[in-house]
C-alpha cells in the first residue's frame, strides 16, 4: 500500500512559499505579541467619536490599521495549518490567533456602538466637514443599517469578547476533520490495498472509473464518517442553535433574516434560487443520471457513481506546468495585465498543490491585505483539477485587483458575488478549450467538466442550502438538531431531488459531514448565485467582447463599494429578475442535451 508523505517530505516546489506573509516563525511571534500590545492604540477615542469629525476619522483608521495587520497575521496560522493540521505548533498557533481575535474585537467593540449612538445627521454632518472620511463611508452607511438589531454597549462588548467560544464549532470541525478522522483502507478486486483519506476519496476515488474501486472507497469512506457522525452532528447542532439564539437576541424576524442581512441582497433573491433551481433544474439532472446508469453499464446509479467518468479512455493526464499553460491562454481575453498576474500566482509558489498526511481537503484562496492571494489545491493531474485550479485562480485575481483599487475596509463584497469571479474562470476555461480543439471527444469531456461545475454549485451547495433552510426551521421551532435528523433531512433532499436516478444509502445521507459551509452563514447558496451571474457574463463576453471584459474588470475593481445586485447590474446582469436563473438552468439542459446525442452516436 501506498502511504501519504508527510509533509516535511513534500518537494518544495509544490508548496506555497509563506515567507511573503511572514520571514519566519519567530517574525510572526513577534508581530503576534505587538498586535496584542497595539489594541490599546484606540483606548483614547473611547467616549470621544462624537467629539469631530476628525477623531471619529482617526479612529477609524487605526481600527481599519489594526483589522489587516490581523489578516496578515491569521492568515499565516491559517495556511499553515490547512497544510498540515496535524502539526501540533500549528494547531497552538491557530488557538492563540483565535483568542486574539476575541481580544481585538473587544476592544474594537466601542467603535460600531458608539458611532451607531451618534444623533441622527451626525455621521452625514461629519461626511461633509472631513473628506479623510470618505474612505468611511461606505461601511458607515453599512453599519448604520444595522442600527435596529444592534443592543446595548456593554452586552456588545460581551459578545465580541466571547468571539473564540461562539466560532468553537466551526474550529473542532475543522480540528477533527483535518486530524483525527481516519479511513480504513481497502482491497480493490486487483488485490491492492489502498490507503484512503478525504482528499484520496474526493481528488482519486470519487471520480475513479473503476466501479469496484470506487465503490470500495465509498464503503471505506462511508465507515470513517460513520464513526464521527453524532459528534459532528453534536458539532453543527451548536452552530444552529448559536445562530439562533443571537438572531432572537438582535430582533430579527428568523434565523435566516440574521444571516443574509451581511449579504446585502433582498430576501426574494435567496428564496428564488432555492426554489427554482431545485424545482427546474432536478429533471435534467435526472436524465443526466439515467445518461450515466446506462453509458456506465450499471443496474443502479448509487450515489457515489454520481462523479464517475463517462469515457474514462479519454481522461488525459494534466501535469500542472500544462494546466498552467491551458488556463493562462484561456484568460488572454481579460488583457496582458491580468494574465501576467495570474502567471506570477501560478509561478511563484502562491499555489500548494501537494498531497500530505494532515492538509487541509478540497480547494480555496486565502487573500491578506498587502500580500497577495494564496490557492490551496491537491494536483492529482486531472481534468476537474485544472478547472478547480482555475477557480481558485479567479477568486485570486479578484481580490488581487480589488486590493490594488481599494482600501483594506472596502475590499471585499458581500458573500453572494465571492462566487462569481471564480466560476467566471471555469466557463472561460471551457469555452477557450471548446474554441481550440474539433475532436468530438475533447468537447464531450469539456462538456461533462462544466456539468461537473453545475452540478457541484447547483446540486451540492443549493441541496446543503436546502439542508440549511430545513434545520433552522426545525431549531426555531424547538426541535433538537441530532445526528438522525440530520441524515434523515439530507436524504429526503437528495431523494426528492434526484427522484428513483439514483440510489441513496446511508453514506449518502452523512454527506452533510464533508463540508465546512454550514459553519459559514447561509454561504452554500451563493455558489449558485456565483454560477448564475458567471453564466451570463460569460455569455456578454463572448457575443460583446472587449466591453463587456472592460466593465467585468471594473466591476472586480470595485471590491466591496457596491452591493452584490449593484455590482452585477455594473456588469450588465439583472439579477433582480429570475430569468438569469432560469437561463443557467436552460443552460445546463442543453449541454445535457447535446451529451445525450454525443452518446447516442
Amino acid at each position: 500500500m501506498q502511504s501519504r508523505l508527510a509533509r516535511a517530505e513534500v518537494p518544495e516546489e509544490m508548496t506555497w512559499d509563506l515567507a511573503d506573509l511572514f520571514a519566519s516563525a519567530d517574525a510572526w511571534e513577534a508581530e503576534l505579541e505587538a498586535l496584542d500590545a497595539a489594541r490599546a492604540d484606540v483606548d483614547p477615542y473611547q467616549g470621544r467619536l462624537a467629539d469631530s469629525a476628525a477623531t471619529l476619522r482617526r479612529c477609524l483608521d487605526t481600527a481599519e490599521t489594526l483589522q489587516a495587520r490581523f489578516m496578515r497575521l491569521s492568515t499565516y496560522a491559517y495556511l499553515r495549518n490547512a497544510q498540515d493540521g496535524t502539526n501540533p505548533q500549528y494547531q497552538a498557533a491557530m488557538a492563540r490567533v483565535n483568542a486574539l481575535a476575541a481580544r481585538l474585537g473587544a476592544s474594537l467593540a466601542f467603535v460600531d456602538s458608539e458611532t451607531l449612538a451618534l444623533p441622527d445627521g451626525t455621521i452625514e454632518r461629519f461626511l461633509a466637514d472631513d473628506d479623510g472620511l470618505a474612505a468611511h463611508r461606505i461601511p458607515l452607511e453599512r453599519l448604520l443599517e444595522t442600527r435596529p438589531h444592534r443592543l446595548s454597549a456593554d452586552t456588545e462588548g460581551v459578545l465580541a469578547s466571547l468571539g473564540e467560544v461562539l466560532g468553537a464549532p466551526y474550529m473542532i470541525y475543522g480540528r477533527s476533520k483535518a486530524s483525527d478522522i481516519q479511513f480504513a483502507p481497502f482491497t480493490d478486486a486487483q488485490g491492492v490495498e489502498r490507503a484512503n483519506s478525504f482528499n484520496l476519496y474526493e481528488g482519486t476515488y470519487e471520480p475513479h472509473p473503476d466501479a469496484d474501486v470506487r465503490r470500495g472507497a465509498w464503503k471505506s469512506f462511508s465507515a470513517g464518517l460513520k464513526a464521527y457522525n453524532n459528534t459532528y452532528a453534536a458539532t453543527l447542532a451548536t452552530e444552529v442553535k448559536k445562530n439562533v439564539v443571537i438572531a432572537r437576541l438582535r430582533r430579527f424576524g428568523s434565523t435566516e433574516d440574521y444571516l443574509l442581512q451581511p449579504h446585502k441582497v433582498p430576501q426574494a433573491l435567496y428564496t428564488d434560487i432555492l426554489r427554482i433551481i431545485r424545482t427546474e433544474l432536478a429533471p435534467h439532472m435526472r436524465r443526466y443520471a439515467r445518461l450515466r446508469r446506462r453509458v456506465l453499464g450499471l443496474d443502479k446509479l448509487l450515489y457515489c457513481d454520481i462523479k464517475a467518468p463517462l469515457d474514462p479512455e479519454f481522461e488525459p493526464h494534466i501535469p500542472y506546468e500544462q494546466a498552467c499553460g491551458t488556463i493562462l491562454a484561456s484568460m488572454e481575453v481579460m488583457g496582458p495585465e491580468y494574465v501576467e498576474f495570474a502567471r506570477t500566482a501560478l509561478t511563484r509558489r502562491w499555489v500548494d498543490r501537494a498531497d500530505n498526511v494532515g492538509k487541509s481537503s478540497g480547494a480555496f484562496c486565502s487573500s491578506p491585505y498587502g500580500v497577495h492571494p494564496y490557492i490551496l489545491v491537491t494536483w492529482a493531474n486531472t481534468t476537474r483539477n485544472v478547472f478547480t485550479l482555475a477557480h481558485e485562480l479567479g477568486h485570486a485575481a479578484h481580490f488581487g485587483l480589488a486590493m490594488k483599487h481599494q482600501r483594506f475596509v472596502n475590499m471585499r463584497p458581500a458573500m453572494p458575488f465571492v462566487e462569481a469571479p471564480s466560476i467566471m474562470h471555469e466557463m472561460l476555461l471551457a469555452r477557450h478549450i471548446l474554441a481550440g480543439s474539433s475532436d468530438p471527444r475533447t468537447r464531450r469531456g469539456v462538456i461533462m467538466q462544466l456539468l461537473g461545475t453545475y452540478h457541484h454549485n447547483f446540486v451540492t451547495h443549493l441541496l446543503e442550502a436546502e439542508l440549511q433552510h430545513r434545520v433552522y426551521a426545525l431549531s426555531e421551532a424547538g426541535q433538537a438538531i441530532t445526528a438522525t435528523l440530520l441524515n434523515r433531512c439530507k436524504g429526503e433532499i437528495l431523494e426528492e431531488f434526484w427522484g428513483d436516478t439514483v440510489s441513496i444509502d446511508d453514506g449518502a445521507c452523512m454527506t452533510w459531514m464533508r463540508q465546512p459551509h454550514y459553519y459559514m452563514g447561509l454561504y452554500p447558496y451563493t455558489y449558485s448565485v456565483g454560477l448564475v451571474a458567471s453564466t451570463a457574463m460569460a455569455a456578454l463576453v463572448a457575443q460583446e467582447g472587449p466591453p463587456a471584459v472592460q466593465r467585468w474588470l471594473q466591476v472586480l475593481k470595485a471590491g466591496g463599494t457596491l452591493k452584490p445586485l449593484e455590482l452585477m447590474q455594473l456588469a450588465g446582469i439583472d439579477m433582480s429578475s429570475p430569468a438569469p436563473v432560469r437561463g443557467a438552468v436552460a443552460y445546463v439542459g442543453s449541454l445535457i442535451d447535446e451529451l445525450e446525442l454525443a452518446f447516442a452516436a
